[in-house]
């Protein structure tokens, strides 16, 4: 069995680490130069670098940072945001990134992918998939007793919707829908080229209540390619279920680490003990 990795994350506004709940309420969460450097020293596998609002304000990834970020750390280092061609990419990799992450790009010009693969490798080549459940809308008639039951009764109705439901991919920040299915896309990316795929649930995200599951386990079993779980780590079990349950081939958190809830060293040590193979 193959290691499993812990990566960090690093969402990056501003040239700050930020962390929010599903993908808004953005809160200051440190230096991300300095961030990186220390996940390095307590024994990430990676770090994921975001500049999560680059796509949004139509500019390219802020360059400086992931040149600093790239002194400082010496694991692999993949870099997100901001880019729409091949140049873009080929700047941050001579900028000190090991892999880059597209997703606005990819979804817009999906031979992005392809042409990445082909000039860099498709290890080089990271698609990053934001999926939030699809809900269907159809009108039902609720039964009850009393306003209190039917009250109760919708609920249970809208929540088994809820999970019925397949996922929609998102782009600019998690800000447009695409109509793109999530399972879909990622078989797709795979044959242009992807190297692996990484996978936030926006439902999920910051909630700290754990990864959606469901989700993760549809992706993986879809692709060949390695899947990043990421969305909802709230504590060293969530990381358990994601990389068990859900087949992940990797873990990406950032809340419970940002703010010293839990250390790196410590949930490896926790993956190893339940008998995960992980770098100690």
């Amino acid at each position: 069995m193959l290691t499993k990795r812990i990566i960090p994350c690093l969402d990056v506004k501003n040239g700050r680490v930020v962390k929010g709940i599903n993908f808004v309420n953005l809160k200051d969460a440190g230096d991300p130069v300095e961030s990186a450097a220390v996940y390095s020293q307590e024994g990430a596998d990676e770090i994921v670098f975001l500049d999560i609002t680059a796509s949004i304000e139509k500019r390219k990834t802020i360059v400086k940072v992931v040149e600093k970020t790239a002194e400082r750390v010496f694991i692999p280092l993949t870099v997100g945001g901001g880019i729409r061609g091949i140049e873009d990419i080929r700047i941050l990799l001579k900028s000190g990134a090991d892999k880059v992450s597209l997703n606005t790009a990819a979804v817009e010009n999906p031979l992005l992918v392809k042409a990445g693969a082909e000039s860099f490798g498709s290890q080089c080549i990271v698609v990053a998939i934001d999926a939030k459940k699809k809900v269907s809308s159809f009108k039902f008639q609720v039964s009850g007793r009393n306003k209190k039951e039917k009250s109760t009764n919708l609920q249970l109705a809208t929540c088994n919707l809820q999970h019925s439901g397949r996922w929609r991919v998102y782009t600019y920040g998690g800000t447009k829908p695409t109509g793109l299915d999530a399972v879909k896309w990622a078989k797709k990316v795979e044959k242009l080229g992807a190297g692996e795929i990484l996978l936030t649930s926006m439902d999920a995200d910051g909630t700290q209540e754990g990864y959606d599951l469901e989700l993760t386990r549809a992706i993986s079993e879809a692709v060949n390619i390695p899947v990043i779980a990421s969305g909802g780590a709230g504590n060293p079990e969530h990381l358990y279920q994601a990389l068990t349950t859900g087949k992940a081939d990797a873990v990406l958190a950032a809340s419970i680490f940002h703010y010293g809830k839990y250390s790196i060293r410590e949930t490896k040590k926790y993956l190893k003990n339940k008998g995960l193979p992980v770098r100690i």
